[in-house]
Protein backbone atom coordinates (compact mmCIF):
# COMPACT_ATOMS: atom_id res chain seq x y z
CA UNK A 1 0.00 0.00 0.00
CA UNK A 2 2.85 2.81 0.62
CA UNK A 3 4.22 2.24 -2.99
CA UNK A 4 0.34 3.18 -4.24
CA UNK A 5 -0.33 5.69 -2.42
CA UNK A 6 3.15 7.65 -1.84
CA UNK A 7 5.04 5.95 -4.96
CA UNK A 8 8.31 5.07 -2.69
CA UNK A 9 9.65 5.41 0.94
CA UNK A 10 11.16 8.64 -0.21
CA UNK A 11 7.70 9.97 -0.64
CA UNK A 12 6.62 8.93 2.19
CA UNK A 13 8.70 11.26 3.99
CA UNK A 14 8.70 14.23 1.83
CA UNK A 15 4.79 13.76 2.82
CA UNK A 16 5.22 13.19 6.46
CA UNK A 17 7.96 16.48 6.37
CA UNK A 18 5.54 18.30 4.79
CA UNK A 19 2.65 17.66 7.05
CA UNK A 20 4.62 18.28 9.45
CA UNK A 21 5.67 21.63 8.39
CA UNK A 22 2.14 22.21 7.16
CA UNK A 23 1.14 22.07 11.07
CA UNK A 24 3.38 24.44 11.42
CA UNK A 25 1.56 26.95 9.79
CA UNK A 26 -1.88 25.93 11.05
CA UNK A 27 -0.74 26.85 14.51
CA UNK A 28 1.00 29.68 13.42
CA UNK A 29 -2.05 31.01 12.22
CA UNK A 30 -3.98 31.33 15.36
CA UNK A 31 -1.69 34.02 16.23
CA UNK A 32 -3.19 37.30 16.12
CA UNK A 33 -0.52 39.92 15.86
CA UNK A 34 -1.35 42.55 13.78
CA UNK A 35 -2.72 44.64 16.69
CA UNK A 36 -0.23 43.95 18.97
CA UNK A 37 2.82 46.21 19.64
CA UNK A 38 5.95 45.31 18.33
CA UNK A 39 8.40 44.40 20.88
CA UNK A 40 5.12 42.07 22.61
CA UNK A 41 4.58 40.55 18.86
CA UNK A 42 8.31 40.24 18.53
CA UNK A 43 7.83 38.36 22.02
CA UNK A 44 4.87 36.22 21.80
CA UNK A 45 5.82 35.16 17.54
CA UNK A 46 9.75 33.62 19.29
CA UNK A 47 7.82 32.05 22.12
CA UNK A 48 5.03 30.33 20.11
CA UNK A 49 7.97 29.02 17.66
CA UNK A 50 10.06 27.63 21.13
CA UNK A 51 6.91 26.31 22.51
CA UNK A 52 6.04 24.49 19.67
CA UNK A 53 9.26 22.85 19.21
CA UNK A 54 9.05 22.13 23.00
CA UNK A 55 5.73 20.54 21.95
CA UNK A 56 6.66 18.67 18.65
CA UNK A 57 9.81 17.39 19.36
CA UNK A 58 9.01 14.97 16.07
CA UNK A 59 9.00 18.32 14.09
CA UNK A 60 12.74 18.41 15.10
CA UNK A 61 13.61 14.89 14.75
CA UNK A 62 12.32 14.76 10.73
CA UNK A 63 14.33 18.00 9.92
CA UNK A 64 17.49 16.21 12.21
CA UNK A 65 17.15 13.39 9.72
CA UNK A 66 16.60 15.61 6.49
CA UNK A 67 19.90 17.61 7.59
CA UNK A 68 21.59 13.93 7.23
CA UNK A 69 20.52 13.06 4.12
CA UNK A 70 22.09 17.04 2.92
CA UNK A 71 18.14 18.40 2.50
CA UNK A 72 17.46 15.73 -0.41
CA UNK A 73 13.75 15.92 0.18
CA UNK A 74 13.38 19.19 0.67
CA UNK A 75 15.31 20.40 -2.90
CA UNK A 76 12.62 17.91 -4.17
CA UNK A 77 9.54 19.79 -2.45
CA UNK A 78 7.60 22.58 -4.20
CA UNK A 79 5.65 22.60 -1.26
CA UNK A 80 7.81 23.25 1.68
CA UNK A 81 9.04 26.43 0.87
CA UNK A 82 5.97 27.75 0.68
CA UNK A 83 4.78 26.52 4.27
CA UNK A 84 7.63 28.26 5.65
CA UNK A 85 6.93 31.96 3.85
CA UNK A 86 3.62 32.98 5.82
CA UNK A 87 5.87 32.56 9.11
CA UNK A 88 8.43 34.50 7.40
CA UNK A 89 5.84 37.18 6.11
CA UNK A 90 4.50 37.47 10.08
CA UNK A 91 8.13 38.49 11.02
CA UNK A 92 8.65 41.18 8.55
CA UNK A 93 5.25 42.56 9.24
CA UNK A 94 6.33 42.91 12.57
CA UNK A 95 9.59 44.11 11.60
CA UNK A 96 8.34 46.91 9.94
CA UNK A 97 6.21 47.78 12.14
CA UNK A 98 8.70 48.01 15.00
CA UNK A 99 10.60 49.79 12.21
CA UNK A 100 8.28 52.40 11.86
CA UNK A 101 7.64 53.04 15.31
CA UNK A 102 11.43 53.75 15.78
CA UNK A 103 11.83 50.59 17.94
CA UNK A 104 13.74 48.33 15.36
CA UNK A 105 16.88 48.82 13.86
CA UNK A 106 16.48 49.13 9.91
CA UNK A 107 19.12 46.78 8.79
CA UNK A 108 17.44 43.57 10.08
CA UNK A 109 17.27 40.73 6.93
CA UNK A 110 13.90 38.84 8.19
CA UNK A 111 14.43 35.50 6.71
CA UNK A 112 17.96 35.69 8.84
CA UNK A 113 16.29 37.41 12.06
CA UNK A 114 13.95 33.95 11.63
CA UNK A 115 16.86 31.98 11.24
CA UNK A 116 18.35 32.99 14.53
CA UNK A 117 14.80 32.89 16.14
CA UNK A 118 14.13 29.41 15.13
CA UNK A 119 18.08 28.41 16.07
CA UNK A 120 17.73 29.56 19.61
CA UNK A 121 14.56 27.36 20.55
CA UNK A 122 15.43 24.31 18.13
CA UNK A 123 19.06 24.14 19.86
CA UNK A 124 17.64 23.37 23.50
CA UNK A 125 15.23 20.57 22.18
CA UNK A 126 17.60 18.79 19.90
CA UNK A 127 20.05 18.89 21.62
CA UNK A 128 18.28 18.30 25.28
CA UNK A 129 19.92 14.48 25.91
CA UNK A 130 23.22 15.66 25.06
CA UNK A 131 22.67 19.06 26.83
CA UNK A 132 21.65 17.28 29.67
CA UNK A 133 23.87 14.41 30.41
CA UNK A 134 26.89 16.70 29.65
CA UNK A 135 26.43 19.54 31.80
CA UNK A 136 23.28 18.42 33.74
CA UNK A 137 20.84 20.70 32.29
CA UNK A 138 17.43 19.59 31.68
CA UNK A 139 15.73 22.49 29.52
CA UNK A 140 12.52 20.49 30.14
CA UNK A 141 12.57 21.14 34.00
CA UNK A 142 10.12 24.23 34.15
CA UNK A 143 12.59 26.67 35.98
CA UNK A 144 15.58 25.58 33.66
CA UNK A 145 12.78 26.15 30.53
CA UNK A 146 11.51 29.83 32.05
CA UNK A 147 15.58 30.76 32.58
CA UNK A 148 16.61 30.08 28.92
CA UNK A 149 13.40 31.71 27.37
CA UNK A 150 14.01 34.77 29.28
CA UNK A 151 17.41 35.05 28.18
CA UNK A 152 16.80 34.17 24.70
CA UNK A 153 13.89 36.69 24.64
CA UNK A 154 16.18 39.13 25.73
CA UNK A 155 18.85 38.51 23.32
CA UNK A 156 16.57 38.80 20.56
CA UNK A 157 15.37 42.06 21.88
CA UNK A 158 18.90 43.57 22.33
CA UNK A 159 19.59 42.84 18.71
CA UNK A 160 16.34 44.25 17.36
CA UNK A 161 16.44 47.58 19.76
CA UNK A 162 20.54 48.23 19.34
CA UNK A 163 21.03 51.36 17.29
Amino acid sequence: MLYYYFGSKEQLFTAVLEHALAALVEAERTLELDGVAPIEAMTRLAHFVWDYYRDHPELLRLINNENLHEARYIKGSNRIRELISPIVTTLTAILDRGQKAGLFRTDVDPLKFYVTLSGLGYYIVSNRFTLEASFGLDFSEPNQREQIVRMNTELLLAYLTRR
